[in-house]
């Protein structure tokens, strides 16, 4: 029934040679997950949940297209304040509005993760771990989850207006400073560590530092300031990503790549006889407002956590087995690919 419903919903919205050409690779896909999926109950639940969580994902473009993610439509109002109020800031800013649209980073990440699942599903390690990904990309999809996601690049454009704008769904910086007993990593720090805008690329002398993406390259430009690893790691402040969604809003590949500098910075300092802790090893306070869902996805999440920790038996065999349903989660180990 689902996968008729995806079929409805692509007929009418799309050309029909477009729709053609989906609903054909949606065949193959079945026909190939159908071949391999018998005697495998997992396998079939993940060919269950593939057209639903695709068809969330476009439900959700289709709430961004009609101005009805709460957050997506305050970055809209938010970008043309600050436009007006500093024309110099107009392509930066014009760059954060996509966020408010299908062609912001996270929304096309979703949608890369989904034909990742779809069309190279053999490149996940298990069939737990297909399934968990789909799962984490069907929550990320929810209108009202993605809405208090994109608080993050909303509090960004905030904190562009030196306080004339509020920022929503947060603290004020000085507050969640104070309570985090944070450094100050400048206007944009609620996007560092998160791979839809940046990455973190490690210099001649081993140590590594946060470059952004494209015309998000103006925030350091602008800004002026360059984040090592090591400083943010250890004193970073508040940001939803970070503390809430960093699972959802990121690939398994991403996760592996996280996991790995965690675990490379940790025996760096090591080595210097300083003790490095994770900056995921806590949440850091500063939430507010947020939405019913995140909060109960965050319990259901630190709960998973507690109950990893304890199975120690299964923890030291988790390298065969995977899942992404933990936001706080340091590790990824069901997913190979590269990005």
């Amino acid at each position: 029934m689902e996968m008729m419903a995806v079929m409805h919903k692509l007929t009418h919205s799309f050309p029909q040679p477009f729709v053609k050409k989906i609903v054909t690779g949606l065949v193959l896909v079945v026909s190939t997950f159908l071949l391999s999926a018998c005697g495998d109950p997992i396998k079939e639940q993940a060919l269950q949940q593939l057209p639903i969580t695709e068809q969330r994902v476009i439900q959700l473009g289709d709430a961004l297209n009609n101005n009805q993610v709460r957050n997506a439509n305050l970055i809209q109002q938010y970008a043309k304040k600050v436009a007006v109020q500093k024309p110099s800031l107009s392509k930066l800013v014009d760059e954060f509005k996509k966020d408010a649209s299908t062609k912001g980073p996270m929304y096309l990440a979703l949608l890369d993760r989904v034909n990742t699942a779809k069309n190279q599903s053999q490149m996940f390690k298990s069939s737990q771990a297909l399934y968990d990904e789909l799962l984490n990309i069907y929550q990320a999809a929810d209108p009202v989850l993605y809405s208090d996601a994109l608080s993050d690049p909303l509090n960004v454009l905030a904190d562009m207006s030196d306080g004339q704008l509020p920022r929503v769904n947060s603290l004020s910086k000085a507050q969640s400073q104070r309570a985090n007993n944070a450094q100050d990593f400048g206007t944009g720090e609620q996007l560092i560590g998160n791979p839809n805008y940046g990455n973190w690329q490690t210099g001649s002398n081993g140590m590594s530092f946060w470059a952004w993406y494209g015309m998000y390259s103006m925030m350091g430009n602008v800004f002026g300031r360059t984040t090592s690893y090591g400083d943010w790691g250890r004193n970073r402040n508040y940001s939803y990503y970070n503390d809430y969604g960093r699972t959802r809003y990121s690939s398994p590949s991403q996760l592996n790549q996280q996991t790995k500098l965690d675990q490379r910075t940790k025996k760096s300092f090591a080595s210097r006889g300083q003790k490095f802790n994770s900056p995921y090893s806590k949440n850091r306070t500063g939430s507010s407002s947020l939405s019913g869902k995140s909060k109960t996805a965050q319990t259901s999440a630190n709960r998973f956590r507690s109950n990893t920790v304890k199975k120690s038996n299964y923890a030291k065999k988790s390298s065969k087995s995977s899942s992404f349903r933990n936001s706080n989660t340091n590790t990824s180990r069901s997913f190979r690919r590269g990005k």
